[in-house]
């Protein structure tokens, strides 16, 4: 509870020195859109009913441990809808007058749903949409992301790689459109960080269940002679973003190596063994409120939550643009358990974050790593830098 104590003691000193202090009801919404899926290759990765809901409760606690004191109270609706219903459930959301959107959704519904929202002045946070065009020339103003993209996910392996001095890689990318997104980011990795890629080849997905004799067994069959006689190479990079081959790729390679990206040591925002960083707490409320740990999506929606809770602190505000301006603004920052502070780019509205390196049990590392240098954040070595971003709608 140290973090929050001190947030709440910086918002008592801070509203007893300007008697700025009023009354705010804070209510937002976080809306969930469900997709047709195949059942994940393991048991342990069945996603729970409560996925990013569950967060969203924590965030609500944490915002009115400070929020009660200065009298603000925060209300959070939770929505699950079909690609088909979002539409529609957000017009429910706005017409009850909730402007502080959360939504878990894939690009392309995220986008209409954000000139949605855009239309009644809403303010919409990125919780689950990692596709790079989204902070690049597609971007919204109306639009944060607390979810890191592809380019900050593959720069954060590409940076440990390199580290390594594992610099020679063996690139294997799925076919479906978000797998090639993907791998098409780590190519740009490589480039940004000096690796080479001596071997670039493609994984086809079949269809298919991925945990019956028709899935799992044949895709484990087939990946040993895929990866024969490819150039010597120190690392296996896999962009895998349907979860179709990855995690097989350790044990049945022909040339046994590490594997990083989607499968072997995977980057991820959060994880339920994080514990550096004060996190045991954050993990301990989370599984005292859920009955169960923590995952990315949790974590995400917690963020974009916490975000508006601090504007509402710090910037006596609920207001959408208030909540916006104030966090890209250079009087923004939060605590968010990585060891430090997280803020926003203020061209493309991304949030920067530490991204951890995580092997299924435990955080081997955290990018950025030691040696990789920026004249202004450390974090800004990871994802479209201002000078890459054809961003123009936060200018």
């Amino acid at each position: 509870m140290t973090r929050l104590c001190a947030s709440l003691l910086a918002a008592v000193t801070f509203f007893a020195s300007t008697g700025a202090a009023f009354a705010i009801e804070v209510k937002a919404a976080v809306l969930r859109v469900d997709y047709p899926t195949l059942l994940p290759i393991s048991r342990y990765d069945l996603p729970p009913d409560d996925l990013g809901f569950a967060g969203a409760a924590l965030a609500d606690e944490d915002n009115g441990t400070t929020g009660g004191f200065l009298g603000h109270t925060y209300e959070t609706v939770t929505i699950a809808a079909t690609p088909e219903e979002a539409e529609a459930a957000l017009t429910q959301i706005l017409s009850d007058g909730i402007k502080l959107v959360v939504i878990q959704a894939r690009r392309d519904e995220l986008e209409l749903l954000t000139d949605q929202a855009a239309a009644s002045d809403a303010l919409v946070f990125n919780a689950r949409a990692p596709d790079i065009d989204l902070r690049d020339e597609s971007c919204r103003g109306n639009l944060l992301h607390t979810v890191p993209s592809n380019a900050m996910m593959a720069d954060a392996v590409a940076q440990f790689a390199v580290w390594k001095k594992w610099t020679d890689w063996f690139l294997i990318a799925g076919s479906n459109p978000s797998d090639v997104a993907l791998a098409e980011a780590y190519r740009n990795s490589a480039r940004k960080y000096g690796a080479k890629i001596v071997e670039d080849r493609s994984f086809e997905d079949t269809g298919g269940s991925r945990r019956t004799d028709s899935g799992h067994v044949l895709v484990q069959r087939q990946l040993p002679t895929f990866t024969q006689d490819a150039e010597d190479h120190d690392v296996v990079i896999a962009a895998d973003a349907t979860d179709y081959f990855a995690r097989y790729l350790s044990y049945h390679l022909w040339t046994p190596r590490p594997v990083m990206g989607s499968g072997g040591l995977v980057p991820t925002t959060f994880h339920g063994a994080h514990e550096a960083y004060g996190a045991t707490q954050y993990q301990t409320r989370f599984e005292a409120l859920t009955g169960r740990y923590a995952k990315p999506e949790d974590y995400n929606v917690w963020l974009a939550l916490r975000v508006i809770g601090e504007a509402v602190t710090r910037a006596n505000t609920a207001e959408p643009l208030g909540v916006r301006n104030y966090a890209i603004s250079d009087a923004f920052e939060l605590a968010a358990f990585k060891g430090q502070k997280v803020t926003f780019r203020n061209w493309n509205g991304q949030l920067r974050q530490p991204i951890l390196l995580y092997d299924g049990t435990i955080t081997v590392s955290v990018s950025p790593q030691d040696g990789f240098l920026h004249q202004n954040s450390l974090l800004d070595t990871m994802g479209l830098d201002r000078p890459e971003s054809g961003c123009t709608a936060f200018e």
